[in-house]
């Protein structure tokens, strides 16, 4: 018993012959119009009704998509490619590039952002402008001057903080950038995965409103010759019914005696 609930739960692919679970079949009628003709082009002898595995479905899906962007585009990348393959395996695509970017970073790129994130904030400029006026209220107010105006030592220190500082912002907007490009690339996968779906969804739309027409067209030409046989069935007892009435007023006519006759 259980040996055939197990059997009857599979099915057999029409293009391998593998014996696969019947919820990983799919029917060739039901699959959109262009990816059926392309698996009838190699396989022209199944019928509407084969089953598929899902597994040479993706396949076909795989080789379908990159047919149709090859044709649009010219020449695929690999981002293109990704996203074919994605498309195929009904695999996600989005991720969170700055997550994944900022987990791999290292001491070097953690303390860049740090200063950078810290160089461009109010605490900075606050802080620095109070360093500054201690520093020229030392020496010009206080007991000791080891500055004395001009302030030549502490314009040298202010430029070796630019000098340094220029850099390790410019380490930190490099990394920015980065991520920017990853974010713009997985925005363009992303966008072309949904324009590809879309464009499926829609093939299968018209597909099964087309499908649809035609079974509604059959069952209207199934209900026409059901009313036909009924008018003609109607019609037949009809004129059964009538002939059967004059049979039986022909008979009574002729057995009745006429009137005025003398017994």
């Amino acid at each position: 018993m259980t040996s055939h609930d197990h059997s009857a739960d599979n099915g057999t692919c029409s293009l391998t012959g593998q014996t696969v679970p019947k919820r990983d079949l799919i029917s060739l009628d039901a699959l959109r119009p262009a990816l059926a003709d392309a698996i009838r082009q190699d396989h022209p002898e199944l019928p509407a009704h084969a089953l598929i595995g899902q597994d040479q479905v993706a396949l076909y899906r795989s080789r379908y998509v990159n047919a149709m962007l090859a044709s649009e585009r010219g020449e695929m990348n690999d981002l293109d490619r990704q996203v074919a393959e994605s498309l195929a395996r009904s695999e996600l695509i989005t991720s969170n590039t700055d997550d994944e970017i900022d987990r791999d970073r290292t001491f070097g790129q953690r303390l860049a952002d740090h200063v950078a994130s810290f160089g461009g904030s109010w605490a900075f400029l606050i802080s620095f402008g109070v360093i500054i006026a201690f520093w020229m209220s030392i020496n010009l107010l206080g007991a000791t001057h080891f500055d004395p105006y001009p302030f030549i030592l502490l314009n040298l220190l202010l430029s070796c903080v630019a000098a340094v500082q220029a850099p390790v912002i410019m380490m930190s907007q490099q990394r920015q950038e980065e991520k920017d490009r990853a974010r713009a690339r997985n925005d363009y996968q992303v966008n072309l995965k949904a324009e590809l779906e879309i464009r499926h969804l829609h093939e299968k739309m018209d597909h099964l409103v087309n499908r649809q027409w035609q079974r509604l067209a059959e069952i209207q030409e199934v209900q026409i010759e059901l009313l036909q046989e009924l008018r003609s069935a109607q019609a037949s007892d009809a004129t059964e019914a009538r002939a059967a009435i004059s049979t039986s007023r022909a008979r009574s006519g002729g057995s009745a005696k006429p009137r005025g006759s003398k017994t």
